[in-house]
């Protein structure tokens, strides 16, 4: 176990990428508290994978937009849980449109949710790792923070930003022990990509050397390895977890 007797956050952990990410750190030995607007409906399944693997699973109601919500709810993990080890920054929303068509509301919505609250959380959470000397935060960006994308201007500007952000504040704590990654997926299989034509979906397979579609196995696999002592060495990067698909 990988994990063992760590302990983790993990903002938007109720489905998709996050609640793959909550398993396989269960499954490593770690304790998860996982933040979502709303309980996740795989609730008891990470209950029980918590019991099977001696850890313990808790979720914690919070909107991570929410300056003042989100402090109070990460000051209460941090007494709670006498220390965590693991942050992952992976609540995050698209609200796409050509720019020409994009309202105030849509580029402030994802830069608020996508870019800002991890600073409200990092902030806090830096710091406690700071003064426990070691620790690891893992921040999900996505190739589209690199390369860009037609019809997601405020999308691609928060995980560039959080690009940024990763590299900047990696370098400002590294003195104190503290690792800072960053994850940047590619087109990952979920439920949001069950709803597209196969059309659409063959048309990203033709410019994806590996000629599949990523999993939220993938990406959670990739947030074993920065979460665990298996990348002490590693900080400030960005891991692309896309297929191949940016080279």
């Amino acid at each position: 176990m990988l994990l063992k007797n760590k302990k983790a956050i993990v903002t938007g952990g109720a489905a998709g990428i996050g609640r793959q990410i909550v398993m396989t750190f269960l499954e490593n030995g770690a304790s998860v508290y996982f933040i979502d607007l709303n309980e996740s409906k795989h609730l008891q399944e990470m209950e029980e994978c918590a019991k099977k693997n001696g850890c313990q699973v808790f979720f914690k109601q919070a909107n991570v937009a929410d300056e003042e919500g989100i402090s109070a709810v990460i000051n209460e993990i941090l007494d709670e849980s006498d220390g965590i080890d693991i942050l992952v920054n992976n609540a995050g929303i698209t609200r796409d449109n050509l720019i020409f068509r994009m309202s105030s509301s849509d580029w402030d919505s994802v830069l608020k949710i996508n870019l800002t609250s991890v600073f409200y959380i990092s902030k806090i959470v830096a710091r406690h790792m700071a003064k426990r000397k070691g620790g690891s935060i893992i921040n999900m960006a996505s190739i589209v923070g690199i390369g860009g994308n037609p019809g997601q201007t405020n999308y691609s500007a928060s995980k560039a930003g959080l690009i940024g952000f990763t590299k900047s504040l990696a370098k400002e704590i590294a003195v104190k022990g503290v690792r800072v990654n960053a994850i940047a997926p590619g087109f990952i299989a979920t439920e949001m990509t069950d709803k597209l034509s196969d059309e659409v979906i063959d048309n990203y397979l033709n410019v994806i050397p590996l000629k599949r579609l990523g999993t939220p196995k993938d990406i959670a696999n990739a947030s074993l390895f920065l979460a665990s002592d298996l990348s002490s060495y590693i900080t400030a990067r960005v891991i692309q977890v896309d297929g191949g698909i940016l080279i």
